[in-house]
């Protein structure tokens, strides 16, 4: 019997007889505080039905209990418990007598419930237990994030002979009848979900049309949506650039940013909900993000329904902590008079050497601040760093999290402890209290990591696009030939020799999840510019090597994914990190990336030793330093300059041939 915990099938477990199609252990809020490394927060998809129905028990708000997709559960109770299932509309047994949804029902000792399959509107329903269920904690949450293999007890969905160890029944409140009618959320075929305008809107990157139709048309789910996004089919945007520079070749490029959960992410022309299993990390367009009271129904979108997005003032959402009327989830529609009107943009200013700084509203209940021209300047990457640190060592008790991108950091924030009008004060405030940029050392190991190039599991993953999303995609059927007509070098062999000669600077951590760093090359000269997968990819090997855009990443985990594959490397993350004693992620911020080459069979070994534990980095001890840097720069210009040029005439080439082929409108 495989159990969820480590524990007998006792008077205080549930047994699981059938375990449903998806059916995961969630807490509420989830794994908080972890955003900036990749790591999401998980927790139930629609916490709206989740917390009902622990409240009704009497349990806080936030307990361990079920997540069911589509289908749910058989338990067999040690013991009397009483549970409510909630969500969407789903048949309930208790020893095979039907009973009701959103009231608190007793299963007595040896009793079965049993949740069958999910009728619709809607695919989640959740099972709440009084006394929630007790759950070992990883990085503080029992949430389960199965594509990084951990939370839950075992990192996956249940199975058949799992053992649930029940919470103790003493430490809960009284249990209460169950959720009143007035209080359930109404869930439909055709939704509305309440948006905000930004951070990426018209007229820098979308075209005001293509606002228009965003939140006056209705899209429709597509098939392909999980827990880390809700793709949707609907009309392509026309976008206000003809690219994205160094970003990539298409215009919903951008130079990696932090992401907020609920934002509609434009990866190339296919707009994306991203959920709460999304990517902390992208380097694509966002040009709405839903409040964070409405993001239960990404939990209920089913393939088929419809959805429009209605704009509302930022300060007018409904709160998240409420669960009453005030979260006006009763209501089939969203009530507004319009939105900010701003385009997602609070403010701009400059610093004191005139960089621009641009304050970008990321949903009611986040701020993404950037900074220059929408260029590669490390310079732009040191001030992210002096903000970051600063912010970090103020403590501003309604910051929630803090994420760096590129050249940007994102500030998530509690609205009920702290305006967006006095955050952005701080922001600015705290302007004049940073070193200049050119003041930046800091530490920064060189890191030797193996490379197995052009790997067999790359070359799978191009395969099943081929055969399952696209085969006339320009970057197939070789992405490493792609990466060399697009930078105008002689032969592939130029790119194998560019990329094991560069040093790659770790910028972000997190692109693409867990540790996994987007870097770019120190020396210019080594900066392969490519585009990302239009559409993305739905499959990634675990630790793939891909360059999307003039940036580097590792990907941490299997999933969907966007960069041009070069090879596969190690693991970046290290599950058996003992909690408290070290940190899972094993790259830092600005550590320098060195590869070398090895075989795939070679690799192969490589990777079983890690998983086996020896999880032991080759570094080397340093610093960066700025200055040094830019006296690099200035030493180099002349060829460095060559170097752009002969890349920006095959980049246009490249861009023109798409257009002739329709590839961009």
């Amino acid at each position: 019997m495989n159990a969820a915990v480590d524990a007998e099938l006792t008077g205080g477990t549930a047994e699981v007889l059938r375990p449903g199609m998806l059916t995961t252990v969630q807490d509420w809020p989830g794994r908080t505080g972890y955003w900036h490394v990749g790591v999401p927060p998980s927790g139930p998809m629609d916490d709206l039905s989740f917390r009902l129905g622990n409240r009704a028990l009497g349990n806080a708000q936030g307990a361990p209990g079920l997540e069911c997709t589509l289908s749910g559960p058989a338990l067999r109770f040690g013991e009397q418990s009483w549970v409510c299932v909630t969500g969407a509309p789903v048949p309930v047994t208790v020893d095979g007598a039907p009973v009701p949804q959103w009231r608190t029902v007793r299963v007595p000792a040896g009793g079965v419930l049993d949740v069958g399959t999910v009728s619709g509107p809607g695919m989640r329903c959740y099972i709440l237990v009084a006394g929630g269920l007790d759950i070992p904690e990883y990085l503080g949450s029992a949430a389960t994030f199965t594509l990084g293999h951990f939370g839950g007890g075992t990192g996956a969905a249940l199975r058949a002979g799992d053992a649930l160890r029940l919470g103790q029944r003493g430490e809960v409140g009284e249990v209460g009848a169950g959720v009143p009618a007035d209080e359930r959320p109404v869930l439909s075929r055709r939704w509305e979900l309440a948006v905000t305008e930004g951070p990426h809107g018209a007229p820098e990157f979308f075209t005001r049309a293509d606002i228009d139709t965003i939140v006056g048309t209705g899209y429709e789910v597509h098939f392909n949506s999980d827990r880390t996004g809700v793709r949707l089919l609907g009309p392509k945007p026309r976008f206000a650039r003809p690219d994205g520079g160094e970003a990539g070749l298409h215009p919903s490029n951008i130079h990696d940013t932090a992401y907020s959960v609920g934002a509609l992410d434009f990866t190339g022309d296919t707009p994306i909900l991203l959920g709460p299993d999304g990517p902390s990390l992208g380097g694509f367009v966002c040009p709405v993000t839903v409040v964070a009271a409405d993001r239960w129904k990404l939990g209920q979108l089913t393939p088929g329904d419809q959805v429009r997005f209605v704009p509302v003032r930022a300060d007018r959402a409904a709160p998240l902590r409420a669960l009453g009327p005030a979260r006006r989830a009763g209501w089939p529609f969203v009530r507004s008079s319009g939105g900010d009107g701003d385009d997602g943009v609070l403010a701009r200013t400059g610093a004191d050497d005139g960089t621009e700084i641009i304050y970008r509203r990321a949903g009611n209940d986040g701020v993404l601040v950037e900074y220059g021209e929408m260029t590669l300047d490390l310079g732009l990457r040191a001030r992210v760093h002096a903000l970051h640190e600063h912010l970090l060592e103020r403590r501003e008790p309604g910051i929630v999290e803090l994420t760096p991108g590129v050249r940007s950091l994102q500030a998530r924030f509690d609205p009920e402890r702290l305006s967006t009008a006095k955050l952005l004060r701080l922001l600015s405030d705290a302007e004049s209290l940073l070193p200049p940029a050119e003041e930046l050392v800091v530490p920064s190991r060189t890191v030797h990591l193996p490379l197995s190039w052009d790997d067999p599991a790359t070359r799978e993953a191009i395969t099943r696009y081929m055969h399952g999303v696209r085969a006339d995609a320009p970057w197939c059927p070789w992405n490493i030939e792609f990466i060399r007509r697009m930078n105008g070098l002689p032969s592939v062999r130029d790119v194998f020799d560019t990329v094991f000669a560069a040093e790659y600077l770790v910028l972000g951590l997190g692109d693409v999840y867990l540790g996994a760093p987007v870097a770019t090359p120190t020396d210019p000269r080594h900066r392969l510019v490519t585009t990302k997968y239009n559409p993305a990819r739905t499959w990634t090997p675990e630790n793939a090597v891909g360059i999307g855009g003039a940036y580097l990443c590792i990907y941490g985990m299997e999933g969907p994914g966007g960069y041009q594959f070069v090879g596969r490397t190690t693991q970046v993350w290290n599950h058996r990190a003992r909690e408290g004693a070290e940190s899972p992620w094993l790259l830092r911020y600005f550590d320098r990336i060195r590869w070398y080459p090895v075989e795939p069979e070679e690799l192969l070994d490589l990777r079983a030793e890690f998983a086996s534990g020896n999880c032991e980095l080759r570094t080397e001890d340093g610093e960066f330093r700025l200055a040094d840097h830019r006296r690099f720069l200035a030493d180099n210009a002349a060829p460095i300059a060559e170097f752009r040029a002969r890349q920006a005439a095959a980049f246009a080439a490249e861009r023109d041939s798409w257009r002739t082929t329709g590839e961009l409108t």
